[in-house]
């Protein structure tokens, strides 16, 4: 598939999820997809930064930016709600030469986002959606920087806005739209509606669609690309203690035989390298704080016992990690209760937005205060 000026060989996408798709995340990835079937082939998105944090050089964001000389394309999301600071950070990253991609938020169904006017509440005002939007394309003007935007079917079932976006993204120079196919009032929880995929793909004809939700195992792309026509997908909590993934992928688009899943020996291994590479990134102490949810991911469905998980949950040092990977049964192979949807459901809730945020589409205001730090996805 190709979006705008990057041609990727596999139509896969690694969904940016806060705190999740660091660079040493992303390394992981890659390293599992050349090692297991010789390609790189997806793009590996960058957890999300805030349009401001970005324009104002805040460090924790220029860390979050942090790309590996390897990585390419470079890939950063921006969650803005602002056409100019939207403009400001585009530009800048133009400039800067900070990425080679820019995606934009628009899926973030956390009430503390919503309830100001951010995230998945955004498209619903459809004017001011498209203004950022021009606003990101504007600032990559005269540069081979392709904008792509993210977001869900709606507010909730009364308020679609997926086929508007769409179209409204499509007008403005989008290079390709991703739709997660729930609402903000859905979050996590139930299943993902396809049928609004195919809706969206019938409705934006001359940028590619990528599809997102409730792709866990490699057949499930392979399955929401036949049944809804769309050009690519988007895989987040599917990889989830599972960066291996991506050669399953990569095998299943090309027609290759899938790479066999690992013994949880080979999983250790895997949590050593997830670990070191965090240690490079954050420094060992937080390093190792970070490493501790990804350890519940790869645990998922193998026999560990419950002290040893204990163990793992606690961990501070690499040494320490060493020695509590040791006492894993390396022969387990990969479980059947390790496959199938994993990371965070949640269930349904009301979305919090702004009071009177439904009376007025086409009301260009900037919320305010909802480009404040937060985490998204």
């Amino acid at each position: 598939v190709r979006i705008g000026s990057i041609a990727l060989a596999s139509p896969v996408v690694l969904a940016p999820m806060a705190g999740v798709t660091n660079v040493a995340f992303r390394t992981l990835c890659r390293e599992q997809e050349r090692s297991k079937v010789g390609t790189v082939s997806g793009l590996y998105v960058c957890e999300m930064v805030t349009a401001r944090a970005l324009v104002e050089r805040h460090p924790v964001t220029m860390h979050m930016t942090t790309f590996s000389a390897a990585e390419s394309p470079r890939s950063l999301q921006l969650y803005t709600v602002d056409p100019a600071t939207t403009y400001a950070a585009a530009k800048m990253i133009a400039d800067d030469g900070l990425a080679d991609h820019i995606d934009m938020n628009f899926g973030c169904p956390v009430p503390k986002v919503t309830k100001r006017g951010g995230g998945a509440a955004l498209p619903f005002k459809r004017r001011l959606f498209g203004e950022i939007v021009a606003a990101a394309v504007r600032g990559t003007e005269g540069t081979d920087i392709p904008v792509t935007v993210k977001f869900r079917v709606g507010i909730d079932d009364d308020h679609h806005t997926h086929l508007d976006a769409g179209r409204i993204a499509e007008s403005e120079g989008a290079a390709a739209v991703a739709l997660h196919a729930r609402t903000a009032a859905q979050r996590y929880s139930g299943t993902a509606d396809w049928e609004q995929i195919a809706a969206l793909k019938q409705h934006v004809r001359t940028i590619p669609v990528l599809g997102n939700g409730d792709i866990y195992e490699a057949n499930d792309a392979l399955t929401m690309m036949a049944t809804t026509g769309c050009d690519g997908v988007v895989i987040g909590r599917g990889c989830l203690g599972r960066p291996w993934l991506f050669a399953e992928l990569s095998a299943a688009f090309t027609g290759t035989p899938p790479p066999e899943p690992p013994a949880l020996g080979e999983v250790a291994d895997i949590i050593r390298r997830h670990g070191q590479l965090l240690a490079e990134h954050f420094g060992e102490d937080k390093g190792m704080r970070d490493i501790r949810k990804h350890i519940a991911w790869y645990l998922h469905g193998f026999p560990a016992g419950s002290e040893l998980r204990r163990a793992l949950a606690l961990v501070k040092t690499l040494d320490e990690l060493d020695s509590l990977l040791q006492q894993l049964d390396g022969s387990v192979p990969f479980p059947e209760a390790a496959t199938g949807p994993r990371g965070r459901q949640g269930s349904p809730a009301r979305v919090a937005l702004p009071d009177g945020w439904l009376n007025d589409p086409d009301d260009c205001t900037v919320p305010a205060g909802a480009d404040v730090m937060h985490s998204g996805g």
